[in-house]
């Protein structure tokens, strides 16, 4: 057999990494090339089509079930059964694919996992392939970790007890600059899907799993069907059958909630379920009405509970959306992060987490989601009290639920304002996060919460509506450019005087202060912040 040919795809300004070789080599970057030339120019398409719904929503302030797929929402159709490495959902960890992540993530007791190559990973070249690297270590169990600090070793319980691994690429919009192909970037997504599955998808069947994704930032069905194409030519190209790959797509934005139906019937040969992503569902609802008036001005984001009647009217809509059409429906995150110092915190925490966690067992859901080990038993006793033996509870096809269109996006209905505290932790946290952003950190301890890209979003989105509709706080203070840099600086200084100049000095302090102004305050609203970040995030 001749070796294959020297791929099309040129590594562009990175260093050098240990193995790297393993991960890129001329097959595997030669599918990503193919990827690429395939089905870069319909994501490109479909980009462009966002940014006329969105002009369209600024229009008409409203949003619809969509007309010409009547026939999809009436008919009669189920997504492909779940394979049995995916029938039993119940609890989900996220994180990042770092060494110690993908051992401790693997060995939690969660009945999946998320290796996140998307909002909890910041996208440096060194986590891209590293992360890749770790997960075939951990298919052939030859991965291990000492952490340096403590000495402490990390090593893969037996098979039969690791979580399924379920892989998130990055959302279509980001590109990976250090892969280029007639010196134009590759999509992130294709770049972290095509390495993975290439690598993969062969190991993973014969360790009676197979490649499960996560699709995030799905804005519309015509998305899922491009991804749908892209798993039909992936199967095809590596030699398994055909329905082998299984997604969930996270219902993380306002647009695609419309589009739940569509969205499983492009994908159902290839349909795992849909998951409640409820911190980047509130980051989307604000972008797109963010110039809609008052009655879509959303407060603070801790007053934003799921049990918001907007907010019940997308879960319930879910459930019964996946269940209707045989799919598991993923219930949302418990950011907490125990406390080693705080025992009271940790009380009150739990005992949200477990509330949160009942409540979804019992409006349906067949799994949610936790960001840390210690949260895996309380959510796995919330939804053990409710399915007992059972996998899932798809035969729960709530039929007592009616959505219609108005209640997604009736923001007004939540009795809660936009406080000056709620502008203050805008601010505190948008700054600390964007900071270990670009040093190369996704998943971010602040405040005791596990906090993502999809919390800077909601922060700076939040910043930019109340001064752009002229929000009056509590205190008589409005919010305006001025006030939101005289809170920035004050953190900065706050930040420097806690840290100490010399650690101020070696992180990214000032650099995240600017971005998180520049996205919060320009007039021209970026669609991501993750966008202007990447350029200034080295290596």
């Amino acid at each position: 057999m001749s070796a294959p040919a020297p791929s099309p795809l040129a590594i562009v300004d990175a260093e050098p990494l240990p193995r790297q070789e393993e991960v890129l080599t001329d097959a595997a970057l030669a599918f990503v090339a193919e990827l690429h030339r395939l089905f870069t120019p319909r994501r490109d398409e479909l980009l462009a089509r966002r940014s006329e719904r969105r002009a369209e929503i600024a229009r008409t302030s409203t949003l619809d079930f969509l007309p010409d797929t009547a026939q999809v929402r009436e008919g009669d159709w189920k997504v492909a059964p779940a394979p049995a490495a995916l029938n039993d959902r119940r609890v989900e960890i996220t994180g990042p694919t770092d060494r110690k992540m993908t051992i401790n993530a693997l060995n939690s007791g969660a009945k999946v996992w998320l290796a996140d190559f998307e909002d909890a990973s910041a996208p440096t070249w060194e986590n891209v392939v590293l992360g890749q690297r770790n997960l075939i270590d951990a298919y052939e169990r030859r991965i291990d970790f000492t952490d340096p600090k403590s000495g402490k070793t990390y090593a893969l319980k037996p098979a039969e007890e690791l979580a399924t691994v379920v892989m998130r690429p990055r959302g279509w919009h980001l590109d990976e600059r250090h892969l280029q192909f007639d010196g134009r970037p590759v999509p992130g997504a294709l770049v972290d899907f095509g390495l993975y599955f290439f690598h993969n998808a062969k190991r993973l069947i014969e360790l009676g799993k197979g490649p499960y994704f996560y699709l995030p930032k799905t804005e519309s069905h015509l998305e899922a069907r491009l991804w749908n194409e892209i798993f039909v030519f992936a199967q095809d190209y590596v030699g398994i059958p055909q329905g082998t790959v299984r997604a969930t797509v996270l219902i993380e934005t306002i647009t695609a909630a419309y589009e739940m139906e569509e969205i499983l019937y492009e994908l159902r040969d290839h349909a795992a379920g849909l998951n409640a992503g409820r911190w980047d569902y509130l980051f989307s609802i604000v972008k797109n009405f963010r110039d809609g008036g008052a009655k879509f001005v959303l407060p603070d984001r801790n007053a934003v509970t799921m049990t918001a009647p907007f907010m019940r009217a997308y879960t319930e809509l879910l459930v019964r959306t996946c269940h209707k059409r045989g799919a598991h429906a993923i219930g949302g995150m418990a950011a907490f992060i125990p406390s080693r110092r705080d025992a009271e915190v940790n009380k009150v925490a739990f005992e949200k987490v477990k509330a949160d966690k009942d409540r979804e067992a019992a409006d349906g859901f067949d799994g949610s989601w936790v960001a840390h080990p210690d949260l895996v038993p309380i959510a796995m006793v919330s939804f053990d009290a409710v399915l007992g033996d059972k996998p899932n509870q798809k035969e729960r096809l709530r039929e007592d639920v009616s959505v219609a269109p108005g209640e997604l996006i009736a923001i007004d209905s939540l009795d809660a304002v936009p406080t000056y505290d709620g502008l203050v932790s805008a601010v505190q946290v948008g700054i600390r996060y964007i900071e270990a952003w670009l040093r190369g950190l996704g998943a971010v301890a602040i405040f005791n919460l596990m906090e993502d890209a999809a919390t800077a979003e909601i922060s700076r989105s939040q910043i930019w509506q109340w001064i752009n509709a002229g929000v009056v706080f509590e205190n008589g203070q409005k919010a305006t450019p001025e006030l939101a840099r005289k809170i920035a600086a004050e953190e900065l200084a706050a930040i420097r005087a806690e840290i100490g100049d010399e650690a101020f000095a070696a992180g990214k302090w000032q650099q995240a202060h600017d971005l998180l102004l520049t996205v919060s305050l320009d007039e021209d609203y970026a669609d991501f912040l993750t966008l202007p970040a990447y350029e200034q995030l080295r290596g």
